[in-house]
């Protein structure tokens, strides 16, 4: 067995005749009684305390412990009375990802775990403890798909506890707990008539925001933060290589999202829109700190800024004080009563864009690796999956082929209409 028992009520002496016999210590009949030591991996130490006629479960604690060794499981027992809050709060600052990523993650935890789980200390974490949080999280947050968010986020917290030695597995990963489950929303694109009714809607300056996104697919942050120096007119390409993002609170400049650079197609129709915006409204010179707003400063001539023209365009803002009025305007979504907010529209924000672009080029028989390209997509299979029901079916392929027959003959001039005629 790792390590012994100390009785810390009793000690013993040798007699002057060499016999040994037990006698009482100072510490007689007041706090614990017995002691469990063993020397730990790290070479220190540890111990734990137990109460007089508890000498059996401090064996009982000694043999776990010895168990755990042998099967690489043990656990530093002050490792483990770190609590979750502690152990977040050490793990956020030390993350090195895009800070406006991590503002999120942050938001996350410190909304909707922390106050819920951090003071638990780590070591006593079980799967219980997460579906009892998932429970109060799915009354908290309605959408399925935020919740799978925040659950992975925890996750990945307590991934970094099991690696630190703070527990020794992830109650995530247990079987019992079900993770919230993944959105099953179908995409559904905008009509035409809509996206040019919204386009129509949208100040002048604005309007061109709308052949970006749904005529080359572009995100917001990268259509706000679109150089005139990364536009080839003579070409036909656009270079996707910024975006004005928001960090801890400030406008940063930084790449596409998961630093996907790209180019893309530039249509002629979208191209001659570019060129008139161009002329009447003269891109702005904006500085932005790079990725961080302690970042290093970096000037780019951007295509839209603020109204005023003073700087680059906040998403919250455009969001707020044109985009809904413009899908008010365009019968999307209902005028706010006085006093009211405009209705949240997630589903038609300026990444509905995307979606029509998508299924533009799918509908004109565009592939998939090509469309996830254009899109920025880090993966093709993550594009299928997303907009695999907006593709032709092959029922709808082989109808178009034997009606696109047909209407090839019955233009012809010999065709079946003449040689009935005959």
């Amino acid at each position: 067995m790792a390590g012994h028992i100390q009785d810390r009520w009793y000690k013993t002496e040798t007699a002057p005749d060499g016999k040994s016999t037990r006698v009482k210590t100072d510490r007689h009949g007041t706090g614990m009684r017995y002691r469990a030591r063993y020397v730990g991996p790290d070479g220190t130490e540890k111990s734990k305390s137990f109460p007089d006629r508890q000498k059996r479960l401090a064996n009982e604690w000694l043999a776990r412990i010895e168990a755990d060794m042998s099967r690489g499981q043990y656990i530093d027992p002050l490792a483990g009375r770190v609590t979750f809050r502690e152990f977040t709060e050490r793990w956020i600052a030390a993350q090195t990802t895009e800070m406006t990523t991590q503002s999120s993650v942050v938001v996350q935890l410190r909304g909707h775990a922390i106050p819920y789980l951090g003071t638990r200390p780590l070591g006593s974490f079980q799967p219980g403890h997460i579906r009892d949080w998932l429970s109060e999280l799915q009354r908290a947050v309605p959408a399925s798909s935020y919740r799978r968010v925040i659950y992975n986020s925890v996750s990945t917290v307590l991934n970094a506890a099991v690696d630190d030695g703070h527990l020794s597995k992830n109650p995530c990963h247990a079987r019992s707990v079900r993770p919230p489950e993944l959105s099953r929303h179908r995409v559904v694109p905008w009509t035409s008539a809509r996206t040019f009714a919204v386009r129509a809607a949208l100040p002048e300056l604005y309007q061109p925001t709308i052949d970006l996104g749904g005529g080359c697919g572009l995100r917001q942050g990268e259509i706000f933060g679109l150089p005139e120096d990364e536009i080839d007119l003579a070409a036909g390409w656009l270079h996707i290589a910024y975006q004005v993002k928001v960090a801890n609170g400030h406008l940063v400049f930084g790449p596409p999202k998961r630093n996907k650079e790209r180019d893309v197609p530039l249509p002629n129709r979208v191209a001659q829109v570019l060129k008139r915006h161009r002329e009447k409204f003269p891109a702005v010179a904006v500085t932005l700190p790079w990725l961080r707003p302690d970042g290093p400063p970096v000037t780019k001539r951007l295509l839209f800024t603020r109204v005023d023209g003073t700087g680059a365009v906040r998403r919250t803002d455009f969001n707020t004080r044109i985009w809904k009025p413009a899908l008010v305007a365009a019968g999307v979504i209902p005028e706010p009563k006085p006093g009211e907010r405009h209705q949240a529209a997630r589903e038609h924000g300026m990444h509905a864009l995307r979606h029509f672009y998508a299924s533009v080029l799918l509908d004109a028989g565009e592939n998939i690796k090509a469309l996830s390209q254009y899109l920025g997509h880090s993966d093709p299979g993550f594009t299928l999956r997303v907009y695999t029901h907006l593709m032709p079916s092959s029922e709808g392929r082989t109808r178009k082929a034997v009606d696109s027959m047909y209407e090839a003959v019955d233009s012809a001039p010999d065709g079946p209409q003449t040689a009935q005629g005959g």
